[in-house]
């Protein structure tokens, strides 16, 4: 038998972002597991990694051009880890020991060393960094997002940066890696009226850029496919239909412990969206029986 509606309230989804819209796509059950159920997720290395590299560069155009070395740009590192232990003090249980840290450190410079390998940040002058971008499109469904950098040209041409700490994908997914970038570009041409010039994913791992010249027909195509993706969403949520769609991004995923495909079972189906800092009382269960990982 196929899923029935239900008339229940309904939760109330108050934006989509590029993470959320490609949670939906890449698996429609973790796209409920975060957005809808809101389950918390274990913190990672890697992600931790991420977020301090990007904290660095942002700082780092704070500074004099002349001053936007990599020395300055690593010793950056240590005052950014210390602020997101502040603001996530459960950051600070990713790492056994001093050397641990130490050694994960080295690794963001790393990534800092790449990032000057791609661009010379002495000649740069963002004129937006981690820039909240929004608009509403007809229909009601609003789009939101943080753009790493905005760079406007003399001539008023428009580039949207952003950078990525692992490798650049395969050219069979660098589509999926602009979809992104796409988000932005039409949040921006719609709020603007100015298509960016240029969209560029800078891949600090590998040292490598993608670059995509977008025109109002790729910026149109992409607000059809948004707005297909939240009929979609909508239809599911109605449903309270959000089938797993296994694949081998499974293997990171925190919630395999609630999902059918590894044996597990979903908690009830919100019947609202809770604040950001409100879990549900079946949230905390759910939480309290995952296994140690």
């Amino acid at each position: 038998m196929g899923a029935e509606t239900v008339d229940l309230p309904l939760p109330v989804l108050g934006s989509l972002s590029p993470s959320r819209a490609g949670d939906f796509m890449t698996c429609p059950l973790l796209f409920r597991y975060r957005t809808i159920d809101r389950l918390p997720q274990a913190p990672s290395s890697a992600a931790t990694r991420g977020t301090v590299v990007h904290s660095v560069l942002e700082r780092l155009f704070d500074l004099p051009a002349a001053e936007r070395t990599l020395e300055a740009a690593a010793g950056l590192l240590r005052p950014e880890w210390d602020r997101l232990v502040a603001a996530e003090p459960e950051v600070a249980g990713l790492f056994e020991d001093a050397e641990s840290l130490a050694t994960w450190l080295d690794s963001a410079r790393e990534l800092l060393a790449g990032y000057f390998t791609l661009e010379d940040p002495t000649r740069l002058e963002p004129a937006e960094r981690e820039r909240l971008v929004e608009v509403v499109l007809p229909g009601g469904l609003r789009l939101r997002g943080i753009v790493d950098r905005l760079d406007v040209a003399p001539t008023g041409e428009v580039r949207i940066c952003d950078y990525k700490t692992g490798a650049s994908p395969r050219e069979m997914f660098e589509g999926k890696a602009l979809f992104q970038m796409k988000f932005y570009a039409l949040v921006h041409w719609r709020t603007t009226g100015v298509v960016p010039r240029l969209l560029q994913l800078m891949y600090l791992g590998d040292r490598e850029v993608l670059r995509y010249s977008p025109d109002e027909a790729d910026l149109v195509a992409t607000e059809r496919k948004l707005l297909a993706l939240w009929t979609a969403i909508e239809r599911a949520i109605q449903l309270r239909d959000f089938p797993p769609r296994p694949s081998r991004l499974c293997d990171w995923c925190d919630h395999q412990a609630l999902c059918p495909s590894f044996g597990g079972t979903p908690p009830p189906f919100p019947e609202r969206v809770p604040g950001p800092d409100e879990p549900l009382p079946h949230q905390r269960a759910a939480v309290e029986a995952l296994p140690a990982r």
